[in-house]
């Protein structure tokens, strides 16, 4: 990858057992199988246009779902002011145990009306030749000293899929998000910093938790600084997020651990693939140069800058990518040729993460960040573990679980006045039996000069008047 999660009873119990067995971990993926990768629940489907003019609009802070053939293009459509920054990211995702090249990529850009380009970026899968999710995205950023790609009004993504001719030809889904990130009040600074910290720092102490990746950026699972534990299965790509604040920098390695396998297997090469993605889910640096012989083996990720808004400006895109706060994401896949050499049993997987450095104020936007800032909720999330689905769903239970407590209050509170306006009454009714009767208009059956009678309780079937047991009236 470049740079830039009876008979009938019988059969029906035998079918649920083939299902059950082929959800098992560690089974060899069968050839066009579609790829465990998670979309997000809320993504739209749409048909990308092979015309600019005919593609179909992308709404920001939207997920979209699509595919792609070899040698296709898909037109879509952005409407943009002037003030705002664009993100468009393409997740490719091939089906199992088809064949990709080295040359094989999803290219995403944006274009201008007069076809200029914006920004663009290849989701490649380089050195490491097997099937796993890729992605990368284009930009459209304001930028005071250019004078293309400025102006309000329609842009064009373009989504591009070249391949090699030895590879499948099968269609990719793609999944495409469509981020904005406000523009600043005022102008700050356009100079990266010239130096930065590049010393791995020690490893993280506290010793090892277990934590279970997630299978696509949606459902990645929330890690903070520390050594976490796993399982990965040959051909498996696990996802995680990591909460980076303004100013913070993060370090990630990871281990594979050692194999049951006899000695005889051979060794495997680009075993493992760790990349890091920052929140609009540009690739920020990848790494997979290890070769795994069934002994332990560690893979880590070249140092990156600390968070920073100025990062933009560098050259370099590991540098680049850093440009804001919010989640980064982690993923790890394992090469399928492992568990043809050592088998389809899972291996331990290590994770070790830092997150170096105090967080410092956010740039000052001129509208809310979006997904570009790390909150009290994302850093809880990221302590217990959750996904993105998961805390959406606490924080739902939350709310319920409150509007449950209020709503009983004023139930308690209602009955509370209802039993006492009862218990009024019946004082009164009790009362006014009580004292001399009064003598008042005659009514009907009433006797002249006669007080009337007294009310009696009220008979089966009846209801009750005033001031017997019952709520008011007017209830």
């Amino acid at each position: 990858m470049k740079r830039q999660r009876g008979r009938g009873r019988v059969a029906l119990a035998g079918m649920a057992a083939m299902c059950a067995v082929a959800a098992l971990p560690g089974q060899a993926w069968a050839v066009g199988e579609p790829n465990p990768y998670a979309f997000d629940s809320e993504a739209k489907a749409v048909r990308g246009s092979a015309v600019n003019s005919d593609g179909p609009p992308l709404t920001a802070g939207s997920t979209y779902k699509d595919t792609i053939r070899p040698g296709e293009k898909r037109y879509y459509r952005v409407d943009l002011d002037a003030k705002t920054n664009a993100y468009v990211s393409a997740v490719a995702v091939p089906k199992l145990a088809t064949k990709v090249g080295y040359a094989d990529k999803l290219t995403v850009s944006i274009e201008d009306r007069s076809g200029t380009k914006c920004g663009d970026d290849d989701a490649q899968f380089g050195s490491a030749t097997y099937v796993r999710p890729v992605a990368a995205y284009a930009d459209r950023t304001i930028d005071k000293d250019s004078s293309s790609c400025q102006e309000a009004g329609a842009y064009y993504v373009l989504l591009e899929r070249s391949s090699e001719g030895t590879s499948t030809p099968e269609p990719w889904d793609v999944e495409i998000r469509f981020a904005s990130e406000p523009g600043l009040k005022s102008a700050g600074p356009t100079a990266p910093p010239e130096s930065w910290p590049s010393a791995s720092p020690a490893a993280p102490g506290g010793g090892p938790e277990k934590r279970h990746g997630g299978t696509s950026f949606t459902d990645a699972t929330g890690l903070t600084q520390g050594e976490w534990q796993d399982k990965i299965t040959p051909g498996q790509t696990l996802f995680y997020r990591v909460p980076v604040d303004w100013g913070q920098q993060i370090f990630a390695s990871a281990d594979l651990g050692t194999s049951a396998a006899d000695d005889s297997a051979q060794g495997v090469g680009n075993a493992l693939v760790l990349a890091l993605h920052n929140p609009a889910r540009g690739i920020v640096q990848d790494a997979s140069s290890v070769y795994y012989d069934g002994k332990q083996k560690s893979l880590a990720m070249d140092p990156v800058p600390p968070v920073a808004y100025e990062n933009r400006y560098d050259s370099d895109p590991s540098t680049s990518a850093m440009r804001f706060a919010g989640w980064y994401y982690l993923s790890v896949t394992l090469n399928p040729e492992v568990g043809e050499e050592f088998g389809e049993t899972a291996i331990p997987l290590t994770l070790r993460v830092n997150v170096e450095g105090e967080a410092e104020s956010a740039p000052a936007y001129a509208g809310p960040a979006g997904d570009f800032e790390v909150t009290k909720d994302d850093q809880e999330a990221a302590d217990s573990g959750k996904s993105a689905p998961e805390a959406a769903k606490s924080d739902t239970m939350q709310l319920v679980a409150a509007a449950g407590i209020g709503a009983g209050i004023v139930l308690v509170l209602g009955l509370g006045v209802w039993t006492l306006l009862a218990r009024r009454r019946t004082a009164t009714a009790t009362a006014g039996l009580g004292a001399a009767p009064t003598p008042g208009p005659v009514g009907q059956g009433q006797v002249p000069g006669q007080a009337p009678a007294p009310r009696q309780a009220p008979g089966p079937g009846q209801a009750p008047g005033p001031g017997q047991y019952g709520p008011p009236p007017s209830w």
